[in-house]
């Protein structure tokens, strides 16, 4: 047996289910408490925005094991680095990186300054390299290398 959506609507997807559940998950998100960063004029995000924050002391070590950057923000405690939306799908991002739906800063007095922006119109930073890059720079196993136990 089948079961089809009625006459004009169209059934949700698991990912818009997903997506739309951490939009509701995202703190602050309905209070308006924290801060998100921005994308910068003239660029476009077409995928959405999250983002990958850790301690400012691993920023100038990460930057260079990356082969593009995207926009990178930072302030005296922290850098982000802005990766498509759902760039935790199936990756535990090592600590003491922090992974943050819709790109929203916490406990943040002001939204980080921009110390990188790319030459296109595209924000992101390729979440696999780093991913990678602080699996490496965090002595991490990647999660795809870990023993499944059964």
């Amino acid at each position: 047996m089948t079961m089809r959506a009625a006459y004009g609507i169209r059934p949700l997807g698991l990912d818009t289910l997903v997506r739309l559940q951490r939009g509701l998950d995202a703190p602050g998100a309905l209070s308006g408490t924290l801060r998100r960063l921005p994308v910068p004029d003239g660029m476009t995000a077409p995928l959405g925005c999250d983002a990958v924050t850790v301690p400012a002391r691993f920023g100038p070590l990460v930057l260079p094991r990356l082969p593009r950057v995207g926009c990178v923000y930072a302030d005296e405690a922290h850098w982000w680095w802005i990766v498509p939306s759902d760039s935790d799908y199936a990756l535990e991002w090592p600590a003491p990186a922090r992974y943050a739906t819709g790109a929203f800063v916490p406990d943040a007095p002001a939204v980080p300054d921009l110390i990188h922006r790319p030459d296109n119109t595209v924000p992101y930073t390729p979440p696999i390299p780093l991913y990678l890059a602080l699996c490496r720079l965090t002595d991490t196993t990647p999660t795809w290398s870990r023993p499944v136990s059964a």
